[in-house]
């Protein structure tokens, strides 16, 4: 494990709850007729309610399972919107750096392949949890679209170093990323096992595809700095620049 990749990961909070069943936060779309009644994220039914289709639903009543507070539900929608939009920026850097770099360097192809292809399925991933638990994507799909082709291409063209030196910046911030989120889900869950709560078991895989997820972004960190990413002039700017950018699309798509 290199350098980078390990500060990222060191301050994890240790995951005590793997052995509780976890509290299962939304329930599966299912069918239904119009006009379409929507339904609150609580464990309680709110009858003549209606919201948007960016809203969570419950789960059936449990008394041993704590209903989510409002800043909770907000939370686990942003976290899915932002995790979403920001893998699809990555499919789309990697999709605009590989032609340029594979023509220069052709022995990257395997390697580019192989960082789209799980960049693929992490985006995938959110798409599924967006659609099944009606998550409102960002609007600024196609600002980040436009911006994140633009940033793939431009430093492609750079060189081999700059490329991977986008990737090392992006995966650095990405990584952090997740792990603020895991740090927020683990809290959640010590306290409500403290106060004698159940935690449900979709929680549990949440937590469990965005450990997942975080390592597969940190192995891309490693392969960039392989790469000699750390060789591009200037480093510490393009870098800087870039992983200020991602803080800036973070804090814009959990919002919008």
């Amino acid at each position: 494990m290199s350098l980078s990749r390990a500060r990222i990961q060191m301050h994890i909070v240790p995951n005590n709850s793997s052995s509780s069943p976890l509290r299962d936060f939304l329930i599966p779309l299912c069918t239904v007729t119009q006009p379409t009644r929507r339904r609150f994220l609580s464990t309680t039914q709110k009858s003549n309610a209606t919201v948007s289709t960016a809203s969570l639903s419950s789960p059936a009543e449990n008394p041993r399972r704590k209903p989510l507070t409002k800043e909770q539900r907000e939370f686990l929608s942003s976290a899915l919107r932002v995790n979403q939009a920001g893998e699809l920026a990555a499919t789309l850097i990697y999709t605009a750096q590989t032609p340029p770099l594979i023509n220069a360097h052709p022995h990257l192809r395997p390697l580019m392949a192989h960082m789209y292809a799980q960049e693929e399925g992490h985006f995938d991933t959110f798409n599924s949890l967006i659609a099944k638990h009606r998550v409102r994507p960002t609007a600024l799909y196609p600002v980040w679209s436009i911006l994140a082709t633009g940033l793939g291409w431009s430093t492609a063209v750079m060189g081999r170093e700059a490329a991977m030196a986008c990737t090392e910046a992006v995966e650095t911030e990405i990584g952090g990323h997740y792990n603020n989120q895991i740090r927020t889900l683990l809290e959640m869950f010590d306290q409500w096992e403290a106060e004698g709560y159940e935690v449900g078991e979709e929680l549990q895989n949440l937590v469990k595809t965005l450990r997942r997820i975080r390592d597969e972004e940190l192995e891309h960190l490693d392969h960039a700095v392989d790469n000699d990413a750390k060789k591009a002039e200037p480093h510490w700017l393009l870098t800087g620049v870039i992983r200020l950018g991602c803080r800036g699309a973070i804090w814009v798509s959990e919002r919008v």
